[in-house]
């Protein structure tokens, strides 16, 4: 997790007075909006219901399904969110850039198209180099996607052979892809 600001402090806390929730609710969101390259957030906190997700464009999840005031406001917050962080004044958030904790992939991957993370579990998608680079625990591998579009992800256990993606052509099991 990065340092926050000062500024990043009162930021926060603005927000969150704006979005009706706490500081450290919008601070969890805030750094799964990051993990998620502003394009998606997986987070866990009370006051978004527990777990839930988040991607741009529509799709947000909360626990409680039926709570459609809850989504609502879980959606404005998470995309607000997205807006800063794409913006150069997400810098002001933060004591210092922390890069190489962020951007935990080899550097000639380059910017993933997309990354998810949760708890010890990141991935990073590189759909023009058909690459899929995968943390598990500080252990880094990386997989050929074989063409394949990388459209979502599932886990149902923290067990790296659990773990499916979702393509155009169906899903696919990790373990199916080449280890490089």
């Amino acid at each position: 997790m990065r340092t926050l600001s000062r500024l990043g402090h009162e930021k926060i806390s603005d927000i969150a007075a704006r979005h009706g929730f706490s500081a450290s609710a919008v601070r969890e969101m805030l750094d799964a909006v990051i993990a998620g390259n502003g394009s998606m957030a997986q987070v866990s906190h009370p006051e978004f219901g527990g777990a839930g997700q988040w991607m741009r464009g529509g799709m947000t999840m909360v626990s409680d399904m039926f709570n459609h005031r809850l989504a609502a406001r879980v959606e404005s917050l998470a995309a607000h969110l997205a807006e800063i962080s794409a913006s150069r004044a997400a810098r002001d958030f933060f004591d210092e850039e922390q890069d190489s904790e962020r951007n935990w992939w080899p550097a000639e991957l380059g910017t993933p198209s997309s990354t998810g993370r949760q708890n010890t579990f990141a991935y990073a998608y590189f759909g023009g180099k058909h690459r899929l680079a995968i943390n598990d625990g500080g252990r880094i591998r990386i997989y050929d996607t074989l063409g394949q579009e990388i459209t979502g992800v599932s886990q149902q256990q923290s067990d790296v052979g659990t773990i499916r993606f979702s393509t155009a052509s169906g899903d696919i099991d990790l373990s199916a892809l080449p280890l490089l």
